[in-house]
């Protein structure tokens, strides 16, 4: 659908006192003062991002008391289980805390929720059948917060849970022995988006001190930490929290310890994704690249073989798992191309999406696994809140549903509002899950849509692009560009700046390129400057690019491509516009 281009003013003095003060390019002083930056002193600081910036664990709110009551139950010899999610995020949470606990010689093991049988979260049969095991204490990571009645359960059972997770809290917290948020309302975090391999490797941070009563860990425990922000520099990107203050410091050096200090089961990742033949990794690089492998295993309910991954010592099984990974991944690939393809027929038979605030679907055929992908997907395509729903296929179990939002709208709220036709839900704002029964998907379709009339205007269905700068052709050198990149990691909260310019033209007919043609490559130029473009998903514009004999404006990402040792700047499109519209 067309975007409304929304590009950045600057003020050309404060623009030249920062790239004068912090001996930046122009370009790079605008994108930092539209970051808020404003200060030599704050902008160095933000290009440095000092792994020694993140906080003391001990200020993470019921971190403390976790960590005494979890290094209490080690030294008693007690049964511990990692309870974690089906998620990157969570697969990474299980890892690190796993891996703590291991290091720490505790007697623990894991248990992960199959997201088709049991969906997410805490569950009351699953303690039950943990305490039947032999569990003593239950540690949940990246879930719980939410678990009221599930708390109950373990304390009937006599289990001690302690809860770490991340995710929108209710009003009443859970009687657990600790709770472990970056919200608590008695003890909030100066820095409230931590996701939950965030939390686990903050809860890690506080055992391994304790283990060696200092603040000052041992080596081998030091190690295992370098280690751990690598893993959790995949939560972060996975679960797409603001890769600002301390997200941004994790990733930067999580990517630094993925490619110097991976795990066995990351190595062998990286290798199969062909991530090793670059310089370095990049933010994307965990988001298209690792955190999918980790998540097809999720979504097709064998997440506890993406555990094993991350954290076996054998290369081995290292290269086997990883392995049945990529071919998970490739199924996952193939069961989302269906999927999208029904759901885009629904919409062009049933749904005028000009007319409908929201889209409501589902469908029992369709994969739980990777409805969540697609309802992405639509969202941004039609820039609506979209709700995937897969029913059950005989009609019995209640259905499994995924959401996504878009800017404005808040879906964890709206789905309070319509929870009379659920049977559960839960999530953050932007992104969400429920369950249903299928007679009452068309009353939850109509309440739904009805909240999202209420709450988006007619001017906020159009999707807008917001654009960092201008920025001749000319402009995007070598230099500059690496200076943009110092801006990275890229992902949520802080994007890779999207620049645009006018009066460019094709040097050549577009060429599709990819599998099925589905990217676009591209040579534009502008003033005598050539350069090499690819609209990647795009390759429909093929058509219409090939028949426009007039000057185009375009809207890009600069990126270096460095092919066979030789680096050079091309750009990303984005967008592009007939110079006679308005831009």
């Amino acid at each position: 659908m067309p975007k409304r281009w929304r590009i950045a003013t600057h003020d050309a003095l404060r623009v030249a006192a920062l790239e004068r003060a912090a001996g930046v390019s122009p370009v790079v002083a605008q994108l930092l003062l539209l970051r808020g930056i404003e200060c030599p002193d704050a902008a160095r600081h933000f290009l440095d991002a000092k792994l020694t910036g993140l906080r003391d664990p001990e200020e993470l709110g019921g971190v403390s008391q976790a960590a005494d009551l979890i290094h209490a139950a080690i030294s008693a010899g007690k049964r511990i289980v990692v309870y974690g999610d089906y998620d990157a995020d969570g697969m990474t949470a299980t890892a690190i805390l796993l891996g703590c606990l291991k290091l720490l010689r505790a007697n623990c093991t894991f248990h992960v929720p199959n997201r088709m049988d049991d969906g997410y979260g805490l569950h009351c049969e699953s303690l039950r059948q943990l305490k039947s095991q032999g569990a003593e204490l239950v540690i949940t990571v990246d879930c719980g917060i939410a678990s009221i009645e599930q708390a109950r359960t373990a304390a009937e059972l006599g289990l001690q849970l302690i809860i770490t997770d991340h995710h929108q809290m209710a009003d009443t917290l859970p009687q657990a022995a600790a709770v472990v948020h970056p919200r608590l309302p008695q003890a909030p975090y100066p820095f409230p988006d931590l996701c939950g391999a965030a939390v686990a490797l903050k809860l890690a941070w506080a055992l391994c001190q304790r283990a060696s009563d200092a603040k000052r860990v041992s080596e081998p425990m030091r190690n295992f930490l370098l280690q751990a922000v690598g893993l959790a520099a995949i939560g972060t990107v996975a679960d797409v929290v603001p890769l600002v203050d301390e997200n941004r410091i994790l990733v930067r050096h999580g990517l630094m310890s993925l490619r110097n200090y991976p795990t066995v089961g990351v190595r062998e990742l990286v290798r199969l994704a062909k991530l090793d033949q670059k310089p370095g990794l990049e933010g994307e690089d965990l988001a298209f690249a690792l955190a999918p492998r980790l998540n097809a295993a999720g979504r097709l309910g064998q997440a506890e073989l993406a555990i094993e991954l991350l954290t076996t010592t054998s290369v081995e099984r290292a290269a086997e798992l990883a392995k049945y990974l990529d071919e998970l991944n490739e199924t996952r690939k193939t069961l989302e191309r269906s999927v999208t393809r029904s759901a885009q027929q629904q919409i062009n038979d049933r749904f005028d999406p000009a007319k409908h605030a929201a889209l409501v679907l589902a469908d029992h055929d369709w994969h739980p696994g990777v409805i969540g992908i697609v309802a992405g997907k639509l969202a941004e395509k039609y820039h609506r809140p979209v709700v995937m729903i897969a029913l059950d296929k005989i009609g019995v179990k209640p259905g499994s549903g995924s959401g996504r939002s878009v800017a404005g709208f808040n879906l964890h709220a709206a789905l309070g509002e319509c929870s009379e036709h659920l049977v559960s839900h839960g999530g953050h704002t932007a992104a969400a899950g429920l369950r249903i029964d299928e007679r009452h998907v068309d009353a939850f379709r109509t309440a739904f849509c009805a909240c999202a009339e209420r709450c988006i205007s007619t001017e906020q269905r159009t999707a807008e692009l917001f654009v960092d700068a201008e920025v001749p052709l000319a402009g995007l050198t070598l230099q500059t560009v690496l200076q943009i990149d110092g801006l990275s990691p890229f992902g949520h909260g802080n994007e890779r700046p999207l620049l645009c310019t006018s009066d460019v033209r094709l040097a050549a007919p577009p060429q599709r390129m990819g599998g099925a043609g589905r990217h676009l490559s591209l040579l534009l130029v502008q003033h005598g400057v050539q350069m090499r473009a690819v609209a990647f998903g795009n390759g429909d514009w093929e058509t219409e690019l090939a028949r426009v004999d007039q000057p185009i404006s375009v809207a890009f990402r600069p990126v270096i491509n460095a092919f066979r040792g030789r680096r050079s700047v091309e750009v990303h499109l984005q967008d592009w516009k007939r110079e006679k519209a308005d831009v």
